[in-house]
């Protein structure tokens, strides 16, 4: 995620079937969302700018290209995690099962019912500003850490770890009053008003460091 971002979200339409296309664009419009729409796979991929914010429908079987399961596949290969909702005439449980494993927000019948199309794409859409928001906060999380010095970086490991004062200096090699010092230090550079928030801190940017290890 950078500063190429996209000014706000949008709904991504893949279907081969172009009249299906314009209805739902102009149901989706109507409801206040961006959209834009391709009638292939591969129009998708030649015409995305990354990254990509909002959510993507999909039509599971596209004729001349990459089917709709092998796009999200593909993308997910890519560690693109926009939500997909599947939409298509054609599948059965089986296949539905199996594209939820595979990641996908949702899997749709058609004709979709208009109610349950803009519900499951609003809950689409707040998954992903959720997404969006958690990776912000990891990046200012990882941003104040790295201004933290090497001793406070050793300090801040042992205070989330539970160990008391006294403990941190002997393993440090200094003063139970230059480890309050440094844990002061910690605390103001972090931004953090309390041990809970500050574990909480280190949890987060742990957690990023997992994902992104991935």
């Amino acid at each position: 995620m950078n500063a190429n971002q996209e000014a706000g979200p949008v709904v991504y339409l893949v279907d081969d079937d172009e009249s299906l296309r314009t209805a739902l664009s102009r149901l989706l419009r109507a409801a206040g969302h961006e959209t834009r729409s391709y009638g292939s796979a591969a129009e998708f991929l030649l015409a995305r700018k990354l990254p990509l914010r909002g959510c993507l429908l999909l039509d599971v079987r596209i004729p001349g290209g990459p089917s709709g399961l092998e796009l999200h596949r593909g993308l997910r290969d890519q560690e693109e995690m926009l939500p997909v909702i599947f939409i298509t005439g054609h599948g059965d449980i089986p296949m539905s099962v199996q594209a939820i494993k595979a990641g996908a927000f949702d899997f749709l019948p058609k004709p979709v019912q208009r109610e349950t199309l803009l519900a499951t794409v609003a809950a689409a859409l707040e998954h992903d500003a959720a997404r969006w928001e958690a990776a912000e906060r990891r990046t200012e999380l990882g941003r104040r850490l790295a201004s933290l010095s090497p001793c406070e970086h050793e300090v801040l490991l042992r205070v989330v770890a539970g160990q008391p004062n006294k403990q941190i200096g002997a393993e440090v090699g200094c003063s139970e009053r230059t480890v309050k010092a440094h844990r002061s230090k910690v605390m103001q550079k972090m931004g953090a008003t309390s041990l809970a928030e500050l574990v909480h801190m280190a949890d987060d940017v742990m957690a990023g460091a997992a994902a992104g290890s991935h």
